[in-house]
């Protein structure tokens, strides 16, 4: 491409300049350059500066930055919005690198410039796995100073809990102390991120690029293309699956509920791997709703506004917004729509809020703190946007072509007097029938997959809901041909009624794709008995595996099993490899540091 001199407005030398650097662009330089000229106002006061800034882009100045973005993720969220914003800045220009920060060399840190730090809060506060060797190099006494890094953080969390966004905030503050300079500040996300999230990529843009080419007219940044080989469907634009089957994995009797949920993916062009999840949309239950509505006197029928959309009152708490769960700050925000002064008082007194979110909702705070201000919308306004659940997948679509399969235990208990039920779950399990559908995305999870080479043997913990991805990692091997070694341990309560997916567990076993299987069912003995004491019972084996390269994956509760679990690991490293407690977790620290200890927990 050659600029023609007549007519041009530019001088010799400036067509002369053109002329080398045009030829040489590639398309996305190109598509970059125009959004720059048509964002660079044309007057004569700012001509100089404008050619003065093309010079710099023909050195290469401009666009030549270096951006490292390090992700700490547990569920693939962080990793997700770290590869989205990784794109956005490369259409701009930037050479990015996207790690995750148990990738990241520590030591190189002294070498980054410009550092986006990604990272979700796990638990009470605590950093996910793929981020705790970082997390603690910083906050150690080897961290380096950093006077010449600029950097920003995105925090993920979830405000129910205690210490929201917590690891961010970790990261945000260290990074200020070691003298780093923030680019933009921090972005604390609650479970509805989409939208935080891109306006803290704009800020990040806007001053890595000087508030001048990363814009175009609009004063908007340009949003990055998705490839042409990606579905259209996402977590911003679910994709309706229909129910296909729906069954009671327990036998009658039983203290527990498990639904097997099988969904039909044909014609969304959605694809997973073992180890990925799958993100539902659901609904609240219409009773619940109707309690609401009556303990308002509000008409159900009322119009009010979400977002850019108006619907019915009904509607909006039917399906946009939580009811379930109460959080801090809509605790509040409901105390400014209030007249009671007890409302003020327990709002100022955070022990006390803190005792009183747990197990209630809104309709007990509305039912506890009257007389209430406001109208129906100044009500909605304040709530959280209803959030996805994620579920670990239990199926391979090797095995099952255009098909997602979920495990799902119906959540109920007693709390404050009212039965409480599980929002997603309940619908799957009263009110979901064959030929419904569901709003459902794919949540890769890189951070929990099976090993590349198919000879690598494998350990499985998963009791209850927990055996979901290896029923998922067992089809795929069996797909495969995969001849690596695998035991899994199971358990639940009662081998008559809660073995989930027993037939099919035998047959692999019996057809040599499962290699070994211990069960644990705690309430069939005089003394309970769990996943971790048929491990002790095998330790000198398990051992062995893991000095012969096995990897060790664990799904299901954190608070307990997996805490458990992990405690368990190094009391038998210790045992087996004849080392001191401290020796042992660092064995089990470097296998997971390696991705041979992986955790999908919840």
């Amino acid at each position: 491409m050659q600029l023609q001199v007549i007519n041009s407005p530019f001088n010799q030398e400036q067509t002369e300049l053109l002329n080398r650097l045009l030829p040489t662009l590639t398309e996305t330089q190109s598509l970059w350059l125009s959004g720059y000229l048509a964002a660079v106002q044309s007057s004569s006061a700012q001509a100089a500066p404008a050619v003065e800034e093309l010079h710099a882009v023909a050195s290469g100045s401009a666009i030549s930055k270096e951006v490292t973005i390090l992700f700490g993720s547990q569920t693939g969220n962080a990793q997700s919005l770290a590869k989205k914003a990784g794109k956005t800045l490369e259409g701009h220009g930037f050479k990015v690198t996207v790690s995750s920060m148990s990738d990241f060399k520590p030591n190189n840190l002294k070498k980054v410039k410009n550092l986006l730090i990604v990272a979700s809060t796990h638990g009470e506060g605590d950093p996910p796995d793929n981020a705790l060797t970082f997390h603690e190099f910083i906050h150690g006494r080897r961290a380096p100073k950093l006077e010449d890094l600029r950097f920003s953080v995105l925090a993920l969390g979830d405000s129910s809990y205690e210490f929201f966004c917590q690891t961010g905030k970790d990261f945000d503050k260290r990074l200020e102390e070691l003298g780093g300079t923030r680019i933009a500040p921090r972005k604390d996300c609650d479970l509805d991120f989409d939208e935080p999230a891109a306006e803290w990529v704009e800020a990040v843009l806007a001053e890595l690029s000087e508030g001048q080419s990363s814009v175009n007219s609009s004063g908007t940044a340009p949003a990055a293309q998705a490839p042409a080989a990606e579905s259209v469907y996402s977590r911003s634009n679910p994709f309706r699956a229909e129910v296909l089957e729906s069954i009671n994995l327990n036998g009658r009797g039983s203290n527990k509920e498990t639904r097997h949920l099988e969904l039909s993916l044909e014609g969304s062009g959605l694809t997973y791997q073992p180890g990925d999840s799958l993100g539902v949309f659901p609904e609240n239950d219409p009773e619940l709703v109707d309690l609401l509505l009556k303990e308002m006197n509000w008409d159900p029928e009322e119009a009010v506004k979400v977002k850019d959309e108006v619907v019915t009152l009904k509607e909006a708490l039917h399906s946009h917004f939580e009811i379930t769960v109460l959080t801090k700050p809509l605790v509040e925000k409901a105390a400014k729509l209030s007249g009671n002064e007890d409302l003020q008082h327990l709002v100022s007194q955070s022990d006390q809020l803190k005792a009183y979110l747990d197990g209630r909702d809104l309709l007990d705070l509305i039912r506890d703190f009257k007389p209430w201000n406001g109208s129906a919308q100044d009500f909605v306004s304040i709530l959280r946007r209803m959030p996805a659940r994620l579920y670990s997948i239990s199926s391979s679509l090797e095995a099952n072509p255009e098909e997602v399969h979920l495990t799902i235990g119906a959540v109920r208990y007693d709390a404050h007097g009212r039965e409480r039920k599980g929002v997603c779950s309940i619908l799957c399990a009263e009110r979901l029938q064959p030929g419904d559908s569901l709003p459902v995305f794919i949540q890769h999870n890189e951070n929990f997959k099976l090993p590349e080479n198919p000879e690598t043997p494998i350990i499985m913990v998963g009791p209850g809901t927990g055996v979901a991805p290896f029923r998922s990692f067992m089809q795929e091997r069996e797909e495969t041909g995969a001849e690596g070694k695998s035991w899994m341990f199971f358990g639940d309560q009662h081998y008559v009624t809660d073995f989930l997916y027993q037939t099919e567990w035998q047959k692999w076993l019996k057809d040599g794709v499962l290699t070994k299987m211990d069960v644990a069912f705690s309430r069939d003995g005089e003394e309970k008995v769990y996943v971790q004491h048929r491990m002790q019972e095998n330790s000198k084996e398990l051992f062995q595996w893991l000095e012969e390269g096995a990897a060790v994956y664990i799904c299901g509760d954190e608070k307990h099993m997996a805490h458990d679990v992990h405690s368990t690991l190094i009391d038998i490293i210790a045992k087996e490899g004849n080392m001191n407690r401290d020796q042992a977790a660092a064995y089990l620290a470097e296998l997971q540091q390696n991705k041979r200890y992986q955790r999908d927990v919840y």
